[in-house]
């Protein structure tokens, strides 16, 4: 169903956890990209992702030397999460002008998390910052536009960096036992990733928009380009939906691991959706599905 990413096979008494995707919108680190994006997906459900299946589609004209590059990004992303290159394909494939990446990932655990899960009652936790995969991939693919509409180099050298931020699989891990639910956003951003949830449960999520947070270089990128971070790749930012008596655990938690959090929002009981509070007033409503501006922009570049 929308927004639970990621299949759940009973396994006698285990539960095997399995997602796939493509990675098309990323044209620097798609070989990072590859491996975290699917990770994150497993991380979610509360479990620890292991094995991963790799297929590269690449355009002609890509030698030994662009796929010795994108699997160098592949090894480093596998080494930091723990997980191993279990198998995969890689093929020249007519048609196509750029590397398409898709990966599945495999975990096995005891239990599992939902993104159905939220209640009325409970607090919704981020982490990290809102749209880090936006801003590194639009510092990346668009650096010469960036630069051309007055972004200095080394605000966009610091927004390429971000991509090293895109895992949530450290805090996912941290707090499964204690969320109702967790969800990744992804494309759509932060608001599609709330919206998920709020479908999926049959709740309301009301949000303090001046509470979401958000880097520096980020709003000045974005301005920038005239797009919304609220609305653009969020991976690296984990959404929680925490019971409020077990929110101080989950805060000294993630303080333990040096994540920082935010507090940004409690789920309500009333008809699903998201609502939007600035000063103390609703100031919008999101329902429907949410076009993601990065992507939208992406797409518009480089075709697709």
């Amino acid at each position: 169903r929308v927004g639970e990413d990621a299949a759940i096979v009973r396994v006698g008494d285990k539960y095997l956890v399995m997602h796939t995707d493509p990675i098309t919108g990323a044209v620097e680190g798609i070989g990072w990209f590859a491996i975290n994006i699917v990770a994150n997906d497993i991380a979610v459900r509360g479990v620890r992702p292991r094995w991963f299946l790799l297929t590269l589609l690449l355009p002609q004209g890509v030698g030994e030397d662009g796929v010795r590059a994108i699997m160098e990004d592949v090894n480093r992303a596998l080494t930091e999460l723990g997980g191993s290159l279990v198998g995969g394909h890689t093929e020249y494939t007519p048609g196509i002008d750029r590397v398409i990446a898709s990966t599945t990932a495999i975990g096995i655990g005891d239990r599992y998390v939902t993104t159905s899960g939220a209640r009325p009652g409970d607090a919704i936790l981020v982490t990290k910052y809102v749209a880090l995969e936006g801003t590194a991939v639009l510092a990346s693919d668009f650096r010469d536009e960036l630069m051309n509409r007055g972004v200095p180099r080394e605000v966009l050298d610091r927004s390429r960096g971000l991509i090293r931020e895109i895992s949530v699989v450290k805090e996912a891990l941290s707090l499964a036992d204690i969320a109702n639910s967790m969800h990744d956003p992804t494309e759509g951003g932060l608001l599609q990733g709330l919206l998920e949830i709020a479908e999926a449960s049959g709740v309301r999520l009301r949000i303090d928009v001046d509470k979401v947070p958000v880097l520096p270089e980020t709003r000045q990128v974005f301005n920038a380009l005239g797009l919304d971070p609220l609305k653009s790749l969020s991976s690296g930012m984990l959404i929680a939906t925490v019971p409020r008596d077990r929110v101080e655990t989950a805060t000294s938690r993630l303080g333990k691991l040096g994540i920082n959090y935010s507090i940004i929002g409690e789920v309500v009981k009333d008809r699903p959706g998201v609502e939007l509070v600035s000063g103390g007033r609703v100031v919008g409503e999101v329902q429907g599905f949410i076009e993601d501006e990065v992507m939208e922009l992406w797409h518009r570049k480089y075709g697709g």
